[in-house]
């Protein structure tokens, strides 16, 4: 990151920690997608002004047009990653020349098509592995890591249960 992204980033937290301390209200912050159904088991979602199309391979009865749901899971985890990395790494004093992440879960297909209800639906694990490279001593890298660990939103919703409420409304 360079010294004028490493700015900007401790520049947003300044605002954000400012606004926060004038009023708590300023710090909740309701996000909203929607989603219809497009092609034999995919969707398009809507967030905002940006749309994203999601499908299965065939062996799950897609089309193969986009990602499936959980490999948008695992988007969704990196993504957030790359941000709290850039925002803590700027946070810590820690230059970072160049970042890489990947992920891979396991997810036994009996759980979601209900073959064995005794099986687990969703992933029952997933590795992430980061890759950064810079001038920092490693020690700090990995305090950099357990920072984003601790503080990246999407990890945390996979780490910790999340109350989820379904309303049905029936035309």
């Amino acid at each position: 990151m360079t010294a004028s992204t490493t700015g900007a980033l401790s520049a947003i937290i300044d605002v954000t920690r400012d606004a926060v301390e004038r009023n708590v209200a300023n710090a909740h912050v309701t996000f909203r997608a929607a989603a219809t159904p497009e092609g034999a088991v995919g969707s398009r979602v809507r967030a905002r002004q940006h749309v994203l199309t999601v499908d299965e391979p065939p062996t799950l009865g897609g089309e193969d047009t986009a990602i499936n749901p959980v490999e948008a899971y695992l988007a969704a985890l990196l993504t957030c990653q790359v941000v709290t990395y850039r925002f803590y790494a700027d946070r810590l004093g820690l230059t970072i020349d160049e970042l890489d992440l990947s992920a891979e879960g396991d997810l036994d297909v009996r759980g979601f098509f209900g073959l064995d209800e005794g099986v687990r639906p969703g992933f029952t694990q997933v590795r992430v592995e980061i890759r950064i490279l810079g001038p920092d001593a490693p020690e700090r890298y990995r305090e950099l890591t357990d920072t984003v660990d601790a503080h990246c939103p999407v990890l945390d919703l996979t780490a910790n249960p999340t109350p989820v409420t379904t309303t049905l409304r029936v035309a």
